[in-house]
């Protein structure tokens, strides 16, 4: 049992996401400690860029057990593509590295460390949650998987960091959040932003994917 259960976390990239996250809070605490503390709020966010991984979790769980094409399993799916940006939207955090106040080179190692943690839970939900499409529906499908779930956290993260919308707010407020969506796309003025924020995000996705897969298959 216990084996299994290591080759479930180590397939899964278990261990380097705690390794990650664990470093990340283990600097905000040591922040804490030696200096000024404050920004308590990465802590939360971390938090976030857990969900999408822990719903991946959920749809392997699925998957092994046959279920990945029922209506049971597209509700865990849904959840996992709204809750995706949350993990590279920790990038976007580095916006408040100016004002940190402690020791500059600190400051800047626990902005990226959170940052990597976010960006490696990110990519490694979409590792598992592409493996399951593939098994299920083919390559094409894992593909598909890929592409629509880079693209949905480069705008998911655009409309985070510059509409201020959360990720239940799709489900709490749709009609809303729409609306202000659309609106960016009417103005012809934010087409510059939007693409470049979204495009970037989409980009270190995809390129955090295909380096992962290329490691795994050198190994």
């Amino acid at each position: 049992m216990i084996t299994r259960l290591h080759h479930f976390a180590a397939e899964r990239l278990l261990y380097p996401c705690l390794a990650a996250s664990a470093l990340a809070a283990g600097l905000l605490v040591g922040r804490d400690i030696l200096g000024p503390g404050g920004y308590r709020f990465l802590i939360w966010n971390l938090f976030l860029a857990w969900l999408p991984y822990l719903a991946s979790l959920w749809v392997a769980w699925y998957a092994r057990r046959g279920l990945l094409g029922s209506l049971l399993a597209a509700p865990v799916f849904v959840l996992w593509l709204l809750f995706l940006p949350n993990a590279p939207y920790l990038i976007t955090d580095l916006v408040h590295l100016p004002g940190m106040r402690f020791v500059w080179w600190y400051d800047s190692g626990t902005m990226l460390a959170f940052a990597w943690a976010g960006c490696l839970l990110g990519v490694a939900s979409l590792y598992v949650v592409q493996r399951a499409a593939r098994a299920l529906l083919g390559a094409a499908a894992g593909w598909a998987v890929i592409l629509g779930a880079a693209a949905v956290s480069g705008v998911g993260v655009y409309v985070g960091r510059f509409l201020r919308w959360n990720s239940w707010d799709a489900l709490l407020h749709p009609r809303a959040l729409a609306f202000d969506v659309l609106s960016v796309f009417r103005d012809p003025e934010a087409y510059p932003r939007i693409v470049g924020v979204s495009g970037m995000i989409a980009c270190m996705m995809l390129l955090g994917y295909l380096t992962l897969t290329s490691v795994r298959r050198a190994v």
